[in-house]
């Protein structure tokens, strides 16, 4: 379907590809990974040729059409939701208007002239291509995909300028599914979807006619809906056919196939110079001597890829705990006239491990923010332990860095607050992506994920023994993740977390707290039970 042939790209001395080739086929899942500022997203510009290549050729037959979401910047204002979203069918729309104008001129026109029989066969070719839209089922597809994606029938009428940033992401989102290019091109898709919301979107992937191409740092996500993926890292792209867990398995694989070829290589070598030098002087062996030399000489040695060490770093040692850790009873919770909880019991204990889940608006960063003490509330009552000590992460307190500070006098600042001398700031912030020179960056000038994960860095510095992390994995890659979480899974307190993405919740809950906008329920098992048990209950064959 689409070709990419001897693609070479760089910006100043840095490879972004180069010489490479790749073929996409009109079904194929692709994820596209790598670190950070590998090219992933270049490579979806350049198809879109927004992005202009040193050479190479990329081929888009006519018959190819795209869908692109970036991973943020989409707004829009001044239509409802509804009618929004039905501009993807502008195509369907303007047949529909066309032919209504032309039915009209017929009633105007002579039934014996040529021109009324020219225009019989306008409107019937005009009707094929409408029979292609289906325009009986529009209106039903239009409200599966916004109902799928989260909105409810009451927001269809509601001015695309009220909805927030990750709301807008999903109105762009609804109108690229409904219409159904040949290849999507998606680059973080889940970034700004709930758990409930994903798994729809996930489905509807599975079943979708065209190509995909994801870009996404959710490993579960890739799993589900991927069954090839490009590696792309130091300009090359290498493909492999299988889903992320199964790319992890044969990178490995090819790793150590690769190492045990350079180790044997060593081996044939030594041997070789042992040979040489050995019966170097020995004039009966000269000639086999000059042979092993040239065909050293000629030797292409096996390299080993770079690779990116792996930064490890824990929690602080976390304090005695008493068993009750945090208790709210009868909580009663309001913005205005809307309810948030009502007559809300709960209890946190010693060594709990809950992930509280549930879609957006429905209240989980709100009781995050109620456990962690920092939100008001109009009636009901909350009890901390005698030995809780609790540190707590949410986006906003990023807006609460020091402007005088570097981003590592901020952790260092931290840390010493803490009074954990083993804690290793550079550690933390590596883990977190701020490699080399990037430490010592002003904290005025970082970006607003930079920012995000700053105040992250800060939080892991604290010697607690109940941590509440709200969307903790926002602007973390796969590998800064899998830190975290190795991280978390060794921590001997209690952990709350926020968050949609299953795979690094799953090895580390033992139970989750749905949160919905009609009550609350806890229930003992992982994520991916949960959402096994969700579907059950609504009647969705697994």
């Amino acid at each position: 379907m689409i070709g990419i042939k001897n693609l070479k790209l760089r910006y100043g001395e840095k490879v972004i590809f180069e010489d490479e080739s790749l073929v996409i086929g009109a079904r194929d899942r692709i994820a596209l990974v790598g670190s950070n500022g590998a090219g992933k997203s270049t490579l979806l510009k350049l198809m879109l040729d927004e992005v202009e290549y040193d050479s190479g050729e990329i081929e888009r037959p006519d018959y190819v059409t795209f869908g692109y979401l970036p991973q943020d910047g989409i707004e829009v204002r001044g239509r409802s939701l509804y009618k929004e979203v039905e501009t993807a069918f502008d195509g369907a729309l303007e047949l529909q208007a066309k032919i209504a104008e032309a039915d009209e001129r017929l009633g105007e026109m002579d039934t014996s002239s040529e021109e009324y029989y020219d225009l019989i066969d306008t409107i019937g070719g005009w009707e094929h291509q409408l029979e292609d839209y289906e325009p009986e089922k529009m209106k039903s597809k239009i409200e599966r995909v916004l109902m799928g994606l989260g909105f409810s029938a009451s927001d269809f009428e509601r001015d695309t300028g009220e909805f927030s940033g990750g709301w807008q992401m999903r109105i762009a989102l609804a109108k690229l599914l409904l219409k159904q290019p040949s290849l999507l091109l998606l680059d973080e898709p889940t970034n700004h979807l709930d758990i409930i919301a994903q798994a729809w979107f996930e489905d509807y992937l599975k079943r979708y006619e065209g190509a995909i191409m994801v870009i996404s740092h959710d490993r579960a996500f890739l799993d589900a809906v991927t069954d090839r993926t490009l590696h792309l890292s130091l300009g090359k792209i290498t493909s492999y056919k299988g889903n992320y867990s199964f790319y992890e398995k044969e990178s490995q694989a090819r790793l150590d196939a690769l190492r045990k070829s350079k180790s044997n290589q060593e081996k044939e070598i030594q041997r070789q110079k042992d040979f040489i030098n050995r019966f170097r002087s020995n004039q009966k062996k000269a000639s086999m001597v000059q042979s092993r030399i040239k065909a050293l000489d000629k030797v292409e040695l096996v390299e080993l890829p770079k690779t990116e060490r792996k930064i490890y770093f824990r929690f602080p040692e976390p304090p005695p705990s008493s068993q009750k850790v945090i208790e709210l009873i009868k909580l009663h919770k309001y913005y205005g006239d809307i309810k948030v909880f009502e007559n809300f019991d709960f209890h946190i204990d010693k060594g709990d491990r809950i992930a509280v889940v549930g879609v957006n608006g429905a209240g989980k960063s709100t009781l995050a923010r109620v456990l962690a003490g920092i939100e008001p509330f109009q009636e009901g009552e909350r009890k901390v332990g005698m030995n809780t000590v609790l540190a707590y992460f949410a986006q906003q307190q990023a807006e609460e860095l020091d402007p005088k500070n570097t981003v590592l006098e901020e952790v260092e600042a931290a840390a010493a607050e803490s009074g954990h001398e083993d804690t290793n700031p550079r550690a933390i912030l590596g883990a977190l992506l701020f490699r080399k020179d990037d430490v010592f960056k002003s904290t005025t000038v970082l970006s607003g994920g930079e920012r995000n994960r700053l105040a992250l860095a800060k939080i892991l510095t604290k010697r607690a023994n109940t941590i509440i992390l709200d969307e903790p994995t926002n602007h973390l890659d796969i590998r800064s993740k899998e830190t975290l979480q190795d991280a978390i899974r060794e921590f001997a307190g209690t952990i709350i977390l926020v968050s949609h993405d299953r795979d690094f919740l799953d090895p580390l809950v033992n139970k989750v707290l749905e949160v919905r906008k009609d009550g609350t329920r806890l229930l003992t098992c992982n994520v991916s039970e949960y959402l096994e048990r969700l579907q059950k209950e609504q009647g969705i064959p697994s």
